[in-house]
């Protein structure tokens, strides 16, 4: 596997110009330039705000927003890079979210307390049950806020560890971060809020306790932002080497899917001022990475049908079980990768699949046949794979115990992604309640401190179900959001 350090070597330059010039997959890019590029500069001088939040990624922009609707309109965004939206440019699945409007429309019957459940089961019961109920029973909500924005997710599929269709993504079938963050950047823009870019925050403000602002990099210009309520959302650490190894030293070597700005300095900047730290070895790795370029081949492509095989043909495991699981396997196979195979109908599905094939990431074939010479793996064991496979969807048992996301593959063009596991999310971190309140290690609130996204821990166990991140983010960001309103207008 490609170091990690070829991940964290990319410069800032480097980053804003291959966003703008490429899809949302991996470090390949994420969305378009003209709406996700910098353009405000923040203000040098000491500056006074009701709320200041530090990251532009999808909690932040929508604790923006929401805080702002709520009756919050000096509120501002401080982001180190010189591009918007962090990790959740990446997100590629979708977002979770039960009994919401989208599936009943579609005749799909789901409850939250199955959702809470099965999350609460995918993490291995080591999530915060409070925090998971919060998260599920709002997420319908934070789907018709998220509508009501202009951000529609209403094609819907499924991810592994979900025995239901609720994984919301864009009605085209897109990456859902290439439409989730240009829609929250334009909202904040029609709302006025200003988002400061390349403003890299360096330090808490406390008085007696309480955070009351922050200090940050402005350029050249160390800068004061006083504020009545801080709301951390700088995202996770997968691009910080010496981090990951001091929480999780196995995993030294793996590539990562992560942003380079996702380096951790929430957790300092949290640590520094009291706050708790949990789970931090928590890190999750997604088992269908694209070595070479680090991109992340969606979830969302095995849950409409994708299978995953070895070297020598065969598929191996259960392709809807949990992250942890499926990157266990795969790493036991020859050579610790595997390639995942689908045909037209999945390509037609998954709007991610052409990006990735613009890049010359994936192997065609006419036929299951031609795709095996293609890829290097026996014809005839490919063949007996996949046959064996579309049984499945007519209900025949799976020796490897799957039953969800079954289809019977087409004649016609069959296609193939090699991956393997990369370092994708950190699912511990700041120690939170539903109020969102930053807490210590006796469970007292900071005042003045907030944190939602991925900087937050808790929420997802030891391992985090795909499309989960965005539910997290959505929910957890918009509640903030309004928590923090409520605070600071009383």
């Amino acid at each position: 596997m490609a170091g990690m350090n070829d991940l964290t070597s990319v410069s800032r330059r480097g980053f804003i110009a291959g966003v703008g010039a490429l899809g949302v997959l991996g470090l390949a890019g994420c969305a378009p330039k003209h709406i996700n590029s910098a353009t405000e500069k923040a203000p040098v001088e000491n500056s006074d705000y009701d709320v200041v939040i530090v990251g532009a990624g999808g909690a932040g922009l929508s604790a923006a927003i929401a805080a702002h609707d709520a009756g919050v309109e000096n509120v501002a965004v401080l982001e180190k890079m010189g591009v918007n939206g962090g990790n959740t440019n990446f997100s590629s699945s979708g977002m979770n979210a039960s009994e919401t409007k989208f599936q009943k429309e579609q005749g799909i019957e789901d409850s939250t307390d199955l959702f809470i459940q099965e999350t609460l089961d995918g993490g291995h019961n080591t999530g915060d049950p409070e925090l998971v109920t919060f998260m599920c029973e709002n997420s319908a909500g934070a789907i018709d806020w998220l509508d009501s924005l202009g951000i529609t997710l209403d094609n819907i599929s499924q991810t592994g560890g979900m025995s239901v269709k609720r994984c919301h993504r864009p009605t085209d079938g897109s990456a859902v971060g290439a439409t989730l963050v240009p829609g929250l950047v334009a909202a904040a823009q029609e709302r006025g809020i200003p988002i400061y870019n390349e403003c890299e925050v360096t330090e808490l403000v406390t008085d007696d306790g309480a955070v009351v602002g922050v200090k940050a990099n402005n350029g050249n210009q160390p800068t004061v932002y006083n504020a009545k309520a801080v709301i951390l959302a700088a995202g996770g650490l997968g691009s910080n080497p010496e981090m990951i190894a001091q929480y999780r030293p196995d995993l030294e070597g793996f590539v990562s899917t992560n942003q380079p700005g996702a380096t951790g300095d929430g957790y300092v900047l949290a640590q520094n001022v009291g706050a708790e730290l949990i789970q931090m070895d928590q890190i999750q790795i997604h088992p269908t990475v694209e070595q070479t370029t680090h991109a992340l081949v969606a979830e969302g492509i095995r849950g409409t049908g994708a299978i995953l095989v070895n070297a020598e043909g065969n598929r191996f495991f259960d392709e809807m079980s949990t992250r942890d699981k499926v990157s266990a396997a795969e790493l036991a196979q020859p050579e610790g990768f595997a390639w995942c195979v689908f045909d037209q109908q999945v390509y037609d599905a998954n709007k991610a699949v052409a990006k990735l094939e613009k890049q010359g990431l994936v192997s065609k074939g006419g036929s299951t046949e031609e795709l095996a010479e293609v890829i290097g793996v026996p014809a005839d064991a490919l063949a007996a794979t996949v046959a064996a496979y579309n049984q499945l969807a007519g209900g025949a048992a799976d020796e490897f115990g799957r039953t969800q996301g079954c289809i019977v593959f087409q004649d016609g063009n069959m296609y193939a992604i090699k991956v393997a596991p990369g370092i994708h999310h950190e699912m511990g971190g700041i120690r939170i309640n539903v109020n969102n309140e930053a807490l210590d290690a006796d469970g007292n609130p900071i005042p003045g401190l907030y944190a939602a996204g991925e900087v937050t821990g808790g929420i997802h166990g030891n391992n985090r179900i795909g499309g989960n991140a965005v539910c997290d983010i959505e929910v957890f960001g918009k509640n903030v959001g309004e928590v923090v309103a409520a605070r600071v207008t009383e």
